[in-house]
């Protein structure tokens, strides 16, 4: 299925997906037993809206199995995306409505409580479940979607269950010294759902019959004895999440530092109950723009959709498959260079060999979820030239005058032909308006500066609209490096023409842009720099 020199040259990879993968090859040497699938789960907590670190997990999960295909020859995998809508609901997040509906449902499990977006939907769980595959469905992932609901409901997780009950002193003594002396007194393993009121209960727990699920509590100042199967009852997280694992019979899987302390407890409960403990990752979390751990509750998290209005589903992958150990802030402002280095990548790939391809992060997405197109295709102009042509253009630009100028760098350009480009059009136009032409300002050249603006436009005037980007750069770089306008480095001089020309203080290549905007067109931006400075 696989060329051996690709196996071979996966199995000693650097690239940390080929090093995730081989500790699969080691858990099954031999494949695993009775040729039954690798499986890989990610999880997701339903009591807000999916958000990229969601996405994130499960695109970091899906090159890990992609790579794990490659280095154990071709093995099957699966991948679910399992989300615990059985969770009492704790709080409400503050980004929701209906607040109240929410409110007179603390504490119920959340494919139980209305849908406050009142959408049709059968609970809040379920509103929220849709928006995860549709979320994940968007950027094309195989996955199998299972709610903690319908495995717990329909009694398919009951005899998990009973295991749990089984081993439930074991699991006592694995948890309580774990917790602070008065949450001792009230801890359980097993959370069983009140019949009076629906709440997910917070009780000691008696174990009554293990083989039958029987436990007895107090619920309202009545002792109840209650089963456990059949949905009237969930565990525990760190109980629930091993016994996900046992049950399901979970490889692989990764998760955040904020449970790292999960992580560790929930593997000693699976081995607990016989089961074994999947191979996992720890990753660093996503900050926001301040540096803050992102939120659900808060909702101060960067969204796919506000991703998608700036940047692409390949810059997004980008931006997460680097350095996944590693806390790195999300925010807008980082669209525009997770696009460009995405392509810059991508570009690369035909002239690297194996070895480095295979720690290209662009090769990795390609093969990810199906990506169209050839792995050496490249943008024609960056999209970071593109905002700064939009941003001269002003706020009101338009995909049809970025076509027209265009035409300027490459005669032959057509958005038929070059629907990535396209696309990166009509977001740069979007960017801009949003977040750069409020902020833009062009400033009056110092003397020095207008004296060496002057010698740009009478460089230009010679030029013609024919002149090459690299012929244009060459001029500019020339006149930087003239002693008469006082340039400590070309950086100043450069620095100068965009806070000058373009109201930024960095750009793109000014020789790219005067071949993009025109020769004329940067001389009336010369003209209007010159008559601030009078």
């Amino acid at each position: 299925m696989f060329d051996p020199a690709l196996i071979e040259a996966a199995r000693v990879s650097k690239a940390w997906p080929f090093q995730e993968a081989m500790k699969l090859v080691k858990r099954y040497p031999d494949g695993k037993p009775g040729g039954a699938p690798v499986l890989f789960e990610t999880g997701y907590g339903p009591s807000g809206l999916p958000h990229i670190g969601t996405f994130q997990e499960v695109l970091r999960t899906t090159l890990v199995r992609r790579a794990y295909e490659i280095v154990s020859g071709g093995a099957p995998t699966r991948l679910v995306a399992f989300s615990d809508d059985m969770d009492g609901l704790r709080k409400v997040p503050e980004n929701l409505p209906n607040q109240e509906l929410l409110l007179a449902n603390l504490g119920k499990p959340l494919s139980r409580i209305p849908d406050p977006f009142a959408a049709g939907y059968e609970s809040f769980a379920h509103h929220n479940n849709a928006m995860l595959r549709d979320f994940l469905d968007r950027f094309g992932f195989d996955y199998e979607f299972v709610a903690a609901s319908d495995r717990y409901n329909s009694g398919a997780f009951d005899g998990a269950l009973a295991r749990v009950l089984e081993k439930f002193g074991a699991i006592m003594d694995i948890m309580l010294p774990t917790l602070r002396a008065e949450r001792q007194k009230t801890y359980s393993p097993v959370l069983p759902i009140s019949a009076k009121s629906g709440i997910v209960l917070q009780v000691p727990v008696t174990v009554v019959d293990a083989k039958n699920g029987i436990v007895r509590f107090e619920d309202e100042g009545e002792t109840v004895e209650q089963s456990v199967f059949g949905g009237q009852a969930k565990l525990q997280w760190k109980v629930d999440w091993a016994m996900r694992w046992y049950a399901l019979g979970v490889d692989y899987e990764m998760s955040g530092k904020d449970l790292t302390d999960s992580v560790t407890q929930s593997g000693r409960i699976v081995r607990a109950l016989g089961g074994r403990m999947p191979e996992v990752m720890i990753y660093e979390l996503f900050l926001d723009a301040n540096g803050e751990k992102i939120s659900k509750s808060k909702g101060n998290g960067f969204t796919f959709e506000e991703w998608m209005r700036y940047g692409t589903e390949e810059s997004l992958g980008f931006y997460v498959f680097r350095e996944p150990k590693s806390a790195k802030q999300l925010h807008a402002g980082i669209v525009p260079r997770a696009v460009d280095e995405y392509w810059q990548f991508r570009a690369k790939i035909p002239e690297q060999p194996l070895e480095q391809q295979l720690g290209n992060p662009a090769w990795h997405l390609l093969r990810a979820n199906g990506y169209q197109g050839g792995d050496g295709d490249s943008l024609p102009v960056t999209y970071g030239l593109l905002l700064n042509l939009v941003g001269v253009l002003g706020a009101d630009a338009t995909a049809e005058q970025v076509w027209s100028y265009l035409g300027n760098y490459s005669p032959d350009l057509d958005p038929a032909q070059h629907t990535d480009l396209a696309a990166l059009i009509d977001r740069a136009i979007t960017y801009n308006r949003d977040f750069v032409a409020p902020t833009l300002h062009r400033r009056a050249p110092t003397s020095a500066e207008a004296a060496a603006l002057r010698a740009l436009d009478a460089v230009l005037a010679s030029s013609g609209e024919e002149a090459s980007a690299e012929d244009l750069q060459t001029a500019i770089y020339e006149i930087g490096k003239r002693e008469a306008f006082g340039f400590e480095s070309l950086r100043d001089w450069f620095k100068a023409l965009y806070e000058t020309l373009l109201g930024s203080h960095q750009g793109p290549r000014m020789g790219s842009f005067v071949a993009l905007y025109g020769v004329a067109n940067t001389r009336r931006l010369i003209a209007e720099a010159l008559e601030r400075a009078l």
